[in-house]
């Protein structure tokens, strides 16, 4: 079928266009009282890629490249929650850097830069390995081009969002953007958010914390993100502050002339 076929047969067909602009699974149908029979060994696979997110644990140079880990020295540290049974059991030490992790950061990051960007595995490690090797180039170009000073980016494992109010106590950085993976769902186990905040501090709760959510390759793509990343810290960065009371600046999307913005939904506090 050519496009333009495929075009006013979406049109014509209320129920396809409805399903075209969204993964959710509408009008799927039934027999008698069950699923389909496709419609129902989609959801278990997609609920078993969902289990395997949130268990699986990353590997720096198998998910992000040997060359990438290079390129910008990228170091591991952990959290307080030593396995991921204890991490997922016990979200406030996810919340804290262990005592190494605290020195090592020290020792080895610049600190008071403008910019701090850190990798979090959160709740799907497949999302770490599925878009932080194309976005970190493109948030690092991006920072260059507005001639930002930039922190060394790293690594923490079992992490919670909760992570940037120590990186903000040690670092001491302006913005920082913490790259982290979302809870899966039964649309997709690869999401990445993207938490920033305003020179974050111990007692800092999602009050002083910004979202961007849903950076996957059926939500916001990468370059989009990259960009809606920097306008953010930027208007952080004129305000002196980040939160509730900065809003990102609407613009038209280039995904189908609609509007995105902020999607603050916590997704790995």
């Amino acid at each position: 079928m050519s496009d333009s076929m495929e075009s006013l047969s979406k049109r014509s067909d209320p129920i396809a266009a409805v399903r075209a602009r969204t993964p959710a699974r509408l009008f799927a149908g039934r027999v008698g009282s069950s699923y389909r029979t496709a419609t129902q060994m989609e959801l278990r696979s997609d609920r078993a890629a969902a289990l395997d997110a949130v268990r699986a644990e990353n590997d720096l140079d198998r998910d992000l490249g040997v060359d990438l880990v290079q390129r910008f020295r990228i170091f591991e540290v952990s959290t307080r929650a030593r396995t991921k049974a204890e991490y997922l059991l016990r979200p406030d030490l996810g919340r804290r850097l262990d005592d190494d992790a605290r020195a090592r950061i020290r020792n080895e990051c610049p600190s008071a830069y403008a910019l701090q960007i850190v990798i979090g595995d959160g709740l799907s490690a497949a999302a770490v390995a599925a878009q932080v090797p194309g976005l970190l180039p493109l948030l690092d170009d991006e920072a260059r081009r507005r001639e930002w000073s930039k922190g060394r980016p790293f690594f923490v494992r079992h992490c919670r969002v909760g992570v940037l109010n120590d990186i903000g106590e040690i670092l001491n950085p302006e913005v920082v953007v913490l790259l982290i993976g979302e809870r899966p769902g039964l649309a997709t186990a690869k999401s990445l958010s993207a938490y920033m905040a305003y020179r974050p501090r111990p007692g800092h709760t999602d009050a002083q914390r910004n979202l961007i959510s849903n950076i996957h390759a059926r939500g916001v793509g990468l370059e989009e993100a990259a960009r809606r990343i920097l306008a953010l810290a930027e208007r952080m960065r004129h305000s002196q502050t980040s939160g509730v009371s900065i809003k990102e600046e609407f613009a038209e999307s280039t995904r189908g002339g609609h509007l995105t913005g902020d999607d603050s939904r916590p997704r790995v506090a």
